[in-house]
């Protein structure tokens, strides 16, 4: 993979919110990683070297369209989190009710949020059953591609 390539790549990640982007292709291996603003490429066998934010390209997002759910160590409480960067959103607008609140019953299809990313409201469904513990972000945070958004309990 040439310069021209990797520029491109980040250039993409940076345009679709990515934070991660891992290539595996023959004998080459590359591993970009965004951390906060700034990218660090990490080829395997090579020390971390920072790149400037300036030099980067756009990716189309592969990231997931519903939200992941993980196993915490209480096997009766799970984690939903967030399957993109962008900002969380507890209504459908500010005069709505939420779609979920702390103790609230939930099932796989229910909408417990909307993520808004680059202008579009992604609604995000539960995929589980069970109560709402906690809602771990507020109204209108930005969050991260795999930040907790609710605990719950099944």
């Amino acid at each position: 993979m040439d310069l021209k390539e990797i520029k491109q790549v980040l250039k993409l990640m940076d345009m679709h919110g990515l934070t991660e982007f891992r290539l595996e292709r023959d004998d080459e291996k590359i591993l970009l990683k965004r951390q906060g603003s700034e990218f660090i490429a990490m080829p395997q066998g090579v020390a971390v070297q920072p790149i400037a934010p300036q030099a980067m390209a756009a990716v189309p997002s592969a990231a997931p369209s519903e939200a992941e759910v993980v196993e915490k160590a209480d096997d009766s409480l799970q984690v939903i989190t967030s399957p993109m960067v962008g900002t969380f959103y507890t209504a459908s607008s500010p005069e709505s009710d939420p779609f979920a609140s702390v103790g609230a019953a939930i099932g796989p299809d229910s909408t417990v949020c909307i993520v808004e990313a680059m202008k579009i409201m992604n609604e995000i469904k539960a995929e589980i059953s069970g109560t709402i513990e906690q809602i771990c972000v507020q109204n209108g945070q930005p969050v991260e591609f795999g930040q907790e958004l609710f605990k719950v309990r099944v």
